[in-house]
């Protein structure tokens, strides 16, 4: 699988190993209450043609916004130059927040720290708690978010302290002229994609339509059941429909993919104790006749779907523009 994402530690089936490493005494991936400790990193490489260079990141900014989704709760406001934890800065007083529906302890959320002890920066049971960012910090217990301050902490709508795993299929296919030829841009004379988009019920922004990694799931299952049941409402299909569709979405997600992109969301959902990663792979359609005869359908958590045409002016959830630039970018394609 082609890569071209900045930030690599592994390749789409995060075939991720454990290593051997020693641990002082308080500084292991258990319930420690007082002070910030580093957790050694738990990762590496399973890709030697992929690229380990970091390069600096923007401060997250939709992980900063004024109101907490879902909720009435205000952020604690954290300017720019305070975003990083290194920055000194003692009047931060986050708003402590977890939503009711988290608290209520469903299948796929973690307790409350204290009632039960995560293993943090480790594969935790069947559950990862390992970062693609590499090792993030412990603070008095709870793990801080990679990418700095956010003005809340607690989980918010996030089930996992720490990294929430998801995975984002970015399912692609050129537009077609009336003549059957791939579609020019009038400004960029470039050939237009197409990507198969959801219109988010929780915030009415349209999104890739990509969900999370349910515990001991690999990525690449999740890639393929998350644009069944979301593009294509797999889950309400009739037998044989829902053959004809794993027929063609296997035959898709069998081929070569690209991957777009590994690693930390800024999602409006993060905390600073609970934030979104991902990893972002592109299926395209080059021919047109596999996934793009399917009729798409909104699953249970779209509003709408469709086919929409890749251009700079989208605004979209998250920062799943940057994923679709570096689409059209590799594919030669207008953006």
């Amino acid at each position: 699988m082609k890569s071209v994402s900045r930030k690599w530690v592994a390749s789409v089936h995060v075939a991720l190993s454990l290593i051997g490493l020693p641990f002082s005494a308080g500084t292991s991936g258990s319930c420690r209450r007082n002070g910030i400790s580093f957790i050694p990193s738990v990762f590496a490489s399973s890709s030697s043609s992929s690229s380990t260079l970091r390069m600096a990141s923007p401060a997250h900014i939709k992980a900063r916004c004024a109101v907490y989704p879902g909720s009435d709760t205000h952020r604690f406001p954290v300017p720019d130059d305070k975003v990083d934890w290194e920055t000194d800065w003692p009047q931060y007083s986050p708003v402590n927040y977890t939503a009711p529906a988290v608290l209520k302890k469903p299948v796929w959320a973690d307790l409350e720290i204290g009632a039960f002890c995560p293993q943090f920066n480790l594969l935790d049971g069947s559950v990862d708690r390992r970062s693609h960012e590499g090792q993030y910090r412990i603070q008095n217990g709870k793990p801080l978010n990679p990418h700095g301050r956010t003005g809340l902490e607690g989980r918010g709508l996030l089930g996992r302290w720490g990294p929430n795993h998801a995975a984002d299929p970015i399912v692609t296919r050129w537009k077609i002229d009336s003549s059957g030829q791939r579609f020019l841009h009038a400004d960029s004379k470039l050939p237009v994609l197409q990507f198969v988009s959801i219109k988010r019920l929780d915030c009415g922004e349209w999104a890739i339509p990509g969900g999370m990694v349910d515990p001991g799931e690999r990525i690449s299952q999740t890639l393929q059941r998350e644009f069944s049941e979301e593009a294509l409402n797999s889950l309400k299909a009739s037998d044989s429909e829902r053959e004809k569709i794993q027929k063609r979405i296997s035959e898709l997600f069998s081929s070569a993919g690209l991957q777009v992109y590994i690693g930390y969301v800024d999602d409006p959902r993060n905390t600073d104790n609970a934030w979104m990663e991902t990893v972002a792979v592109n299926f395209h359609d080059e021919s047109g006749d596999s996934v793009s005869e399917l009729p798409l359908q909104a699953g249970d958590d779209a509003g709408q779907v469709s086919w929409t045409d890749i251009d700079s002016s989208l605004a979209l959830y998250a920062n799943h523009s940057q994923f679709l630039k570096t689409v059209a970018e590799e594919r030669k394609a207008h953006w």
